[in-house]
């Protein structure tokens, strides 16, 4: 099993990252969808107005970045902790069984992207076709 796992780690990794990217940049794209709906959510999250621009762009760009490995493990380690962060000030009502299934869901997604900074991009990567490890 081992000796299979390591011949399938370069497309298995990439299809890892692809996985863990399109949740953000999906989340990206419905917010472009409806700008003032995203703005409005994040705003009764307690986020100011002004940050909204930047968490959709974050979104987007971050998203890219880990799809095509590019500064993997210091953008991974950035999502991770956008994942708590936004998992800890969106679902804060644990008494709301939904709320503990997304903080869940969150908490899991940061130990995702924690691993990928571990593991890093990957043979099929920008970062690998550079020579770095990301």
């Amino acid at each position: 099993m081992d000796q299979l796992l390591r011949r399938l780690d370069p497309v298995l990794t990439l299809i890892g990252r692809l996985l863990m990217a399109t949740l953000f940049v999906m989340a990206g794209l419905d917010a472009a969808m409806d700008f003032s709906a995203f703005s409005a959510r994040l705003t009764a999250d307690g986020l100011p107005v002004h940050l909204t621009g930047v968490v959709f762009w974050f979104l987007i760009l971050s998203g890219l970045a880990l799809a095509v490995g590019l500064q993997t493990r210091l953008v991974a380690l950035v999502m991770a902790g956008f994942s708590l962060l936004s998992g800890l000030i969106a679902y804060a009502d644990l008494s709301q069984p939904t709320d503990m299934v997304m903080l869940l869901k969150n908490i899991a997604l940061t130990g995702g992207y924690l691993f990928v900074a571990l593991h890093g991009p990957g043979r099929y990567s920008l970062d690998a076709l550079r020579g770095g490890r990301g």
